[in-house]
């Protein structure tokens, strides 16, 4: 941890907290600073003063307290942090987390951080494998928080299951690898294309398709996570802004090229964006009508469509400014690797991520995504598992960086 000191550890509710000592201890011994928040629960388990003790630093408690407010107030600690630990996570916390409440010190603190969050849940073996904590921990996983155990084994009740807390030297560890990960895409400049493209018909119509953006907008924020520079070209979403990320809107391919162009060169680009191949040759300026002057007595209707321009070929076979890697995406509905295959021959890109975005697959909109990593170096081919839209964003940055390493 020599780069790394300022560690914001948050303490809940459970027989677990007197780990927390110990994970206190080996974080000072590692040479990191550890501040404290300890919840009114977590008082119950524990007390200040052992905290105090061993941090060597006042352990928090209030969100209300003037004293606390002046001294060191809840913004600063969860900014000045690294990174923001709460071991251990009840199933309480954990839930409060994942619908974005902040009523006491503990949960403000981590609603107000801009740093990476790690959670070591503790609880019984049948609330961690309660749906609703299943899920909560999913929205978490969603936003980009990290989660390590719980471990199987005898529990405080006296049942056995999964709940037991990691260990403080596994968190350690953990937290070691996050901070780790920070510096993987330091220097480098990354562009991600995100969302739908809407190609207007006439003022109150487009064509567009069911991309949410949750994979391109996570892929954006693990980039920025690991240190990148990173512009984001999205089309319309409902996603919030990722943190410390360049957006540019756009509505058209033809915005999403020129946006794309303008913010070159760049390391890397992903381009997650689904945009719409072709769009109407000619957009109506007033509103089209449904009367028989428009479609006639059959009452049906044709557009004449144009292709749209290639984003993905366009940026792989730029003669000057060309990313050094050039990353696409496959969404298909039949024949996924076969289809991948040809489309990375076909775009010259040096990756392709290829995904089933069939009727049964719950991809689109959806919080998890499993896809499949193709390369133009060699005919393998790599299927990840299928698992949450961030962690894929997380294993495709780790790729990369080993990329450049080598």
């Amino acid at each position: 941890m020599e780069n790394y000191k300022n560690i914001l550890l948050i303490v809940s509710g459970g027989i677990a907290a007197y780990k927390s000592a110990e994970l206190v201890r080996q974080l000072r011994h590692s040479g990191a600073k550890v501040r404290c928040i300890l919840t009114k629960a977590g008082n119950q388990f524990i007390t200040p003063l052992t905290l105090s003790a061993l941090s060597g630093e006042k352990v928090y408690q209030d969100l209300f307290s003037l004293t606390d407010e002046a001294e060191m107030g809840h913004i600063r600690l969860s900014r000045e942090a690294d990174i923001v630990v709460v071991a251990p996570a009840s199933a309480d916390l954990i839930a409060r987390m994942s619908s974005g409440v902040a009523d006491d010190l503990a949960t403000t603190a981590l609603l107000a951080t801009d740093k990476p969050v790690l959670l070591a849940p503790s609880m019984n073996g049948f609330m961690w494998d309660n749906p609703i904590t299943k899920r909560n921990i999913s929205i978490l996983e969603t936003y980009g928080i990290n989660i390590i155990g719980p471990h199987e084994g005898d529990l405080a009740c006296g049942e056995n299951g999964y709940g037991r807390m990691a260990e403080p030297n596994e968190i350690v560890d953990e937290i070691d690898y996050i901070l780790g990960k920070k510096n993987k895409l330091r220097g480098l400049h990354a562009l991600v294309t995100s969302g739908p493209t809407q190609e207007p018909i006439d003022p109150v119509r487009y064509i567009s398709n069911y991309s949410s953006g949750k994979q391109g907008h996570a892929i954006a924020q693990m980039a920025a996570f690991c240190g990148a520079k990173v512009t984001l070209v999205s089309g319309p979403t409902t996603q919030e802004k990722p943190n410390n990320v360049n957006i540019i809107n756009v509505k058209t391919a033809e915005e999403m090229l020129e946006a794309c162009l303008e913010n070159l060169p760049v390391d890397f680009a992903v381009c997650c964006a689904a945009v719409a191949d072709w769009k109407p040759k000619n957009t109506s300026f007033n509103k089209i009508k449904k009367d028989e002057k428009n479609f006639g007595a059959s009452s049906e209707m044709s557009i004449d469509m144009s292709l749209n321009p290639d984003i993905l070929k366009i940026l792989s076979n730029l003669s000057q400014n060309r990313p050094k890697l050039v990353i696409g995406f496959a969404a298909e509905t039949e024949n996924l690797i076969s289809n991948a295959k040809k489309k990375l021959e076909n775009k010259s890109c040096d990756w392709i991520l290829a995904n089933d975005v069939s009727a049964n697959s719950d991809t689109f909109g959806s919080d998890n995504n499993q896809v499949t990593l193709l390369k133009n170096s060699g005919n393998n081919h790599q299927l990840w598992s299928k698992v949450s839209k961030a962690l894929i964003a997380e294993r495709l940055m780790d790729e990369i960086a080993a990329n450049i390493e080598n």
